[in-house]
Parts: structure tokens; sequence; C-alpha cells
């Protein structure tokens, strides 16, 4: 048989070798490829950008991006990872522990490579934008800032999660990606190499798009200020944070500040409506992920990344990851005042019975975030949260997250089975960030009596957002008690101390509270203290510990240190 296939093909080759002395059958183009001329018109072009908004959405269940729960929540003390067992899903498993995560995680490999397929995309629709004039693409600048506001958001991912990548823009040639390393420039230029692009979106996008969903000016001083706010933060070799640059401070002051002005933004009146579809596109969204199903598409664009954040009942049916931690839900508790627990909210007894949250006065932010057992899950009454819809309680206990979720009459709501997805947009960027940045540079900037209001506002909001939180019979459903605070405690320390509080109780759960540890210089305190008491708790934590100097950061992924024959070099301590 191996002589048969041997004899066949030599046959085979010999009878091209004499059967082609005329060649000019063969040039003929490709059939479904494109050239460079063919793709570098108006039209095309276009598509090329909304090619790499569509990137923004692309992510999957194993590798979320869009909210980056894996990577900002569930390494943070606020969640759990969940599911059916520290088995399901283990690299994240491995993400939560730290101890036990790896250089050969493939889900940080798959990560890597997503995001990097972003900056791609943005670059090769910034290639294709330089060939064209003005005259013929009268849209030609306002592109190009969209395309550098997409790369920056994907480098901007791929910066605070692995601190160092290659640095590759529209004017490298591909045959040229094999010489850049990833430390080829220091923490704070690339940090600039990402504020220029959103300088560059600033300086060239409109204030209103004429479609939803594209970046706009105030998003691109958003994401500007949001940039430089990480970037004042400096850090050593060994990512502690050394000092914090002033100028950069005042620089995130004033772009806040252009922002309020264009008059653009607000917060939404009630909380909630942050995370219901009726706030898709809203005053308070800077800018979202925009989602949809019924769109022509097999499965519409719909969000794949939280796909597996949702109870498991039979409206749903899958899979009980990212719950809430105790600490988090324990972080809620105000007191008389109406004012945050800061030195003894988890030393003060657990909260996990439907008494414990009428016994306590908690935040109202606590019921649009945590799914808790007997109160209404997202907002319906008469669809309780039971005991049953958490997959392995005596693992990951009772609770689960809720603002990522839909109801299943929410029209939005879609089974990808097994899983469960909505069209719902996402927030990148809410209005409420925005404000929480100008108060942290003010305190920064030892202007923390000018920062006192901006946190005042936040939580007047939250005060104001009860009237969705109610039981069957019209009662609250928990005890809610927050206060403004006064400004006789407002001393620099305590001003701080309340604002990096605030940012916890605000966006919880949303993706952010790992990278607001890390920002600070606090992430080795604060989780080193909460392994050693929620251990006490959760079995599977017995050897979780971070380790400072190394787990601020991801490793570089093995595959992309063996792919680039050892150009990129490993993070340190890994």
């Amino acid at each position: 048989m191996k002589f048969f296939k041997l004899t066949a093909l030599s046959l085979g080759l010999l009878t091209l070798s004499v059967g082609c002395s005329d060649k000019d059958f063969l040039n003929v183009d490709p059939k479904g490829t494109l050239t460079d001329e063919q793709l570098n018109t108006p039209t095309n072009i276009d598509k090329q950008v909304i090619a790499t908004y569509s990137q923004l959405g692309n992510d999957v269940f194993y590798c979320p991006y869009s909210s980056m729960w894996p990577y900002g929540n569930i390494r943070s003390g606020d969640a759990y990872k969940g599911g059916g067992g520290t088995a399901d899903v283990d690299g994240f498993h491995f993400y939560e522990t730290f101890s036990f995560n790896r250089v050969d995680n493939g889900n940080t490999n798959d990560l890597w490579t997503l995001l990097f397929i972003g900056v791609s995309r943005a670059n090769d629709a910034l290639r294709r934008l330089n060939t064209v004039d003005a005259s013929t693409m009268p849209t030609k600048a306002i592109r190009q800032g969209e395309a550098r506001f997409l790369r920056g958001h994907f480098y901007f991912l791929l910066k605070e999660v692995f601190k160092f990548v290659p640095y590759i823009d529209e004017t490298v040639p591909v045959d040229q990606y094999n010489t850049i390393s990833n430390t080829a420039l220091s923490n704070d230029a690339l940090w600039s190499k990402i504020a220029d692009d959103f300088r560059f979106g600033a300086a060239n996008l409109p204030v209103t798009q004429p479609e939803v969903g594209r970046a706009t000016k105030g998003a691109a001083q958003a994401y500007l200020a949001k940039t430089l706010l990480y970037q004042a933060y400096n850090q050593s070799a060994t990512n502690a944070v050394t000092s914090i640059d002033a100028a950069k401070l005042q620089e995130v002051v004033a772009l806040v500040d252009q922002i309020a002005a264009s008059g653009k933004f607000s917060l939404n009146n009630d909380f909630a409506t942050n995370f219901l579809t009726t706030g898709d596109n809203g005053p308070e969204s800077v800018f979202q992920i925009q989602f949809s199903r019924n769109d022509g598409t097999a499965k519409g664009r719909t969000q794949r990344g939280n796909e597996l954040n949702y109870p498991m009942n039979p409206d749903y049916g899958c899979c009980s990851f990212h719950q809430p931690s105790q600490n988090l839900v324990n972080a809620f508790k105000t007191d008389a005042q109406g004012l945050p627990r800061f030195n003894d909210f988890n030393t003060s007894g657990d909260l996990t019975t439907a008494a414990d949250f009428l016994a306590n006065p908690v935040d109202p932010r606590l019921d649009h975030t945590v799914a808790i057992v007997g109160h209404p899950f997202k907002y319906d009454p008469s669809f309780v949260f039971q005991q049953s819809w958490v997959r392995v309680p005596q693992v990951y206990g009772y609770n689960l997250s809720m603002k990522e979720a839909v109801l299943p009459t929410d029209p939005s709501f879609q089974k990808n089975p097994p899983f469960m997805s909505t069209s719902k947009n996402w927030n990148i960027i809410r209005y409420a960030d925005v404000l929480l940045w100008k108060a942290e540079a003010l305190i920064e900037l030892n202007r923390a009596s000018e920062a006192l209001p901006i946190i005042n506002q936040i939580r007047t909001r939250a005060q104001n957002s009860t009237a969705m939180l109610k039981q069957a019979n019209g009662a609250a459903t928990s005890n809610y008690r927050i206060g403004q605070y006064p400004a006789s405690v407002w001393t620099q320390a305590y001003a701080r101390q309340a604002l990096r509080y605030e940012r916890r109780m605000e966006f919880a759960m949303e993706g952010f509270r790992f990278f607001d540890l890390v920002r600070w210089g606090i992430a080795d305190s604060f989780l080193n203290t909460y392994f050693t008491q929620e251990k006490t708790k959760r079995q599977y934590l017995q050897d979780a510990r971070f380790t400072a100097g190394r787990d601020e950061y991801l490793p570089i992924p093995l595959t992309q240190i063996n792919l680039s024959r050892g150009l990129y070099k490993q993070n340190n301590g890994w």
C-alpha cells in the first residue's frame, strides 16, 4: 500500500513536470482574495474600521476581556471564581489563588492573542487610511481618530494586565514585528504611547457621532484621563509605587473639567439604569461596547464574555461563575450615619441570612450588585433568588454577581446553549468613573476638600437608588442607610481612604478593582489580609498567597516568549 501511494505521487509530479511547458494558464488571480488596491477605497477602509470595533466584543467565555472579570475581580478579593469547582476553567482558579498560576496558563495566552488581534485590526485600518486623501475621504481624520482610540483601548488592557508588551503601530512593516521586544519601551514610555493615541482621538473626533457606538471626543478625553491617572503612579522594577506625578494628575483634573463642560454626560438618576437595557447609550455611558441580537447573523453579537455568569436554575441553566466574596458583601455595611465601616466591616459578623440584611444597615448598591438568597433577582419581586440556583455552594457560597445579568424575560436575553447571553451593551467607561478619577487626582494633589462634593455626589445618587429594591409586598429588601461624608472628618488620609472605598462600592464586579489596588500600590497588603480572613470561610483558599513584586501582573505567556525566540523578556518574579 505504501509503494502504491509513492508511485501515484511520483506519477503525479511527473505529469506536472512534463505537462506545464506553457504556464500562462497559471497566472490567474486567486479566487476569494482582494488586493490592496481593491481594499484601499473609502468604503472598504470604513469597513476595516468597523472590523476593529467588532473586536471589542469578540471575547469568549474562557477568555473574557470586555468585562475583564477574571483579571479585575477574582484577583481582587471581590469575587470567587465560582462554577463547578476549582477544576472548572482551572486557569481562572490559578488567577484567584496566585500561588498556583503559571507561565503556561493557556487562558493567559488566549487573552494576549485576542487583544493583539484588536491592535492588528486597528493598525491595518490606519495603514489603509494613510493611503487615501482627505479630498476623496472627508471622514479620514475622524476614522483615524477612531482607529487610534480603539488601538489605545486594546493596548491599555494589555498594559494593565501584562505591564510590558511589544508596541507596534501602523508604521512598522510586518516583516519587522519579530524584531520588537516587549521591553523596548520603558514602563513610562509605553504609557505615553497609549496616551498619544487618545490625544489624537481627542483632537480629531467629533463631540457627537452620527452613528451610535462610535468613539467621540469625550470618550477619547476620558480614556486619556484614565491613562494619565495610571501613568502618574510611578513604579519600580519590582512594581512598587515610588512616587506620583503631580503634573499628570493636574492634566487629569483639566480633562475631566472639559468633559463636564461639554454637557454631554451626567449620572443616571438611578444606579440601576447602568445595568439595564434601558440604560444603553444613556447619559452616563461615556463609551460602551455595542451588542446586538436578531441582527441577521446566526447567533447575534451578544455578550460572550459573561456567558458563564448566570444562575443554575431552569430559567437560565448555566454556569454559576463570578460569585461575590463574603468580604465584598460585608464591605457594604454602613454605620449609624450611613458611612462605610472602614475598619470593622469584616470582623463584626458575616451578612448571610435574610435577617442579617435587615438587622444591619447597608449601602443600597449591595442589592444592585449581589444576588442574595431570598432577595429579588434583577429587580423582579416575583423572581426571587434561591439557594438551589448556585452550583457548588459548599465551595463558593450562595451569592452570585448580578450587574452583567438580565432577566430571562428581557428582550435582550438569548440562550447560546449551553450558555446564557444578552445583547445589552457593556460600559467601558461610565461618567461616575470619570468623576472619581478627578476626585482621586485632587486628593493626591493635596486638594482633598475639592474632592468631597464629588464623592458625595456619587453617594447621593446611591442614596436615591432604592425605588427598584423592593420585595413583593413593597417593603425594602434590605435596611438601606447611606450618608454623606461631613467636612469635619475630611482629612487628607481620611479622604484617600474614602475615595478608595467608594470606588469599590460603586464599581464592584465591573472588572476594575484589582487594577485599582495595583495602581495604589496596596495589592500585597490588601490581598494577603483578605486571604488570611477569607480562608477561614473558603477551604479552597488555604494555599492562596499574593507575592509582591510578581503578582501585580500576569506573566508574559510562555508561548509568546517561545514564538519570539526569546526576544520577549519575562515579567519580574516569574
